[in-house]
Order: C-alpha cells, then structure tokens, then sequence
C-alpha cells in the first residue's frame, strides 16, 4: 500500500479530511525548501505537494508564476527537488509528497531516469499538468513500476469520458480543479462542486482533492465537508512572500494550523 493510499485510509478510519498544502521548490530561497517540508508536516500537512519550477507554467497564475521564476533565478532546478525530497525522507517516512509540475523539466531528464529518481528519493505521487490522462498511459505505467501514483486534474469542463481515463490510470487520488482559470483565482462556488463531485468520486475510485481558490478556514471547512482532501497553494505563496526574512517557517505553520482547524471542523 502507498503512503498516499494508508494516509487516505487512516484520515477515512478517523473520519477526517486531508490537507495538502502546496509550495514550490526552491522559493523563496534554496535554503529553505527542506526546513519548509519539515514545518508542513510537523504543522499538520497530510500530504505535501512540490512544486517543481517551470518558466511557462500555463496553469498557474501570477502568483505561483512567480514563485517559480524566483525559484528558478535562485537556481532551482529538478534534480535539486528530488535531493530536498531525499533529505526529507531520510527523518520522515510518514507523510506522503507528491511533486506537481510540467511535462519539459522531466523530458530534458527522461522518463525512465526521473521516474527511477523519484522513487530512489522516496516521492510518492507525480502530478504532471500538461500530460493529458489520454496520452499518459505509458507514463502512468511506468511510475506504478515503481509504486509512484500517477495523479491526474479534473476540471468543471472535463467530460465523462476524460472520467473513464484518469480512472484507468490514476491512483492515490485525483486533484478537481475548482473553478475555471488558473490558480489563485477567485469566486469558488462550493454547491457547483459539491453537484459535480459525486459523479467524479464514482467514477475514478480514489479520493478526489479539491483545490483553486481556497484561501482560509472557512472555505477550507466548506470543501472538507464534500471532499476528500483540500488542497491549497496560492495562499501558502503569498504568506511566504509576505513574510519576513527567518519568519517564513513560522508564518507556514500559522496557516497550516488554521486550516487545518477549518478542515478538521468539518469531519
């Protein structure tokens, strides 16, 4: 059984939500993403998503775009990601992280090399945005060789039939993208995804994560009621930003504390 997969089974069993915040690696320093991992997950972090840099991340919006071209000017790069990864998991073997990026970074490494990498340095998951779940299957296939969950985003747009392909190939859980636009955006309707999620839920057979848009406790309780994880990243980014230089850890485990308070009141 995957850390991904136990994690959802022991929150089910306690009748809890997951909480999966998002950060990217290397912002706003080097120097702190492992501090960074480690303050998520002594804060509350169920699983930890890593963002992996890129200079076009079509998906993401001004904010996460930032983050990644600091990152990357501070000299970020993939194989550095997977050694904060193997760091982390020398002194935790618990919480599960899951690295969510784009498709170039891993073609520069090739398929088979990152795939081997990330399980040599204890990932979990890969989240991959521009690998549409029809053209994946080979991917997919390749990462379940090595015990790694390929996750996949659903969106308000996603027909039936992209259900039927991330449920052919998807494990640990699948990531509902809340709203139309890019991350960071506003004006989440809760009802419009809570009509949308049971007929997401059965047709992939793993949790279903929601995430885009979710900023405190409040909306984070709101989803918890209907999801089975919530999954916030915008607003851990701009709580680094905002705040000051040896405060970042600190400032991170304020916000996991407060949402996870959110989710847990929902359970």
């Amino acid at each position: 059984m995957s850390r991904i997969q136990a994690t959802f089974e022991r929150l089910a069993a306690q009748g809890k939500k997951a909480l999966i915040p998002f950060v990217t690696a290397g912002f706003p320093r080097l120097d702190l993403t492992l501090p960074l991992l480690r303050e998520l997950a002594r804060s509350g972090a169920d699983i930890i998503e890593l963002g992996v840099p890129f200079s076009d991340p079509m998906a993401d919006g001004p904010t996460i775009q930032r983050a990644s071209e600091r990152a990357l000017s501070n000299g970020m790069t993939l194989k550095k990601v997977l050694e904060a990864v193997a760091d982390f998991r020398r002194e935790n073997t618990a919480t599960p992280v899951v690295l969510m990026g784009y498709a170039n970074p891993i073609e520069a490494m090739g398929a088979e090399t990152f795939v081997a990498a990330a399980a040599a340095a204890g990932v979990d998951g890969v989240l991959v945005v521009d690998y549409p779940p029809e053209e994946v299957g080979d991917f997919a296939r390749l990462l379940k060789t090595q015990a790694l969950d390929p996750i996949f985003l659903l969106a308000p747009t996603s027909k039936p039939e992209r259900f039927q392909w991330v449920a052919e190939h998807a494990s640990g859980y699948v990531y509902y993208v809340s709203l139309k636009g890019v991350t960071g955006a506003g004006h989440l309707n809760v009802a419009e995804v809570a009509e949308r999620l049971p007929a997401i839920r059965a047709a992939v057979g793993v949790p279903v994560g929601v995430g885009f848009g979710i900023r405190d406790a409040a909306t984070a309780a709101a989803m918890a009621k209907i999801a089975d994880a919530v999954v916030v990243g915008s607003r851990f980014i701009e709580t680094l930003e905002a705040a000051e230089p040896g405060e970042e850890c600190a400032a991170v485990a304020r916000l996991v504390g407060a949402l996870r308070l959110g989710v847990d009141s929902a359970g």
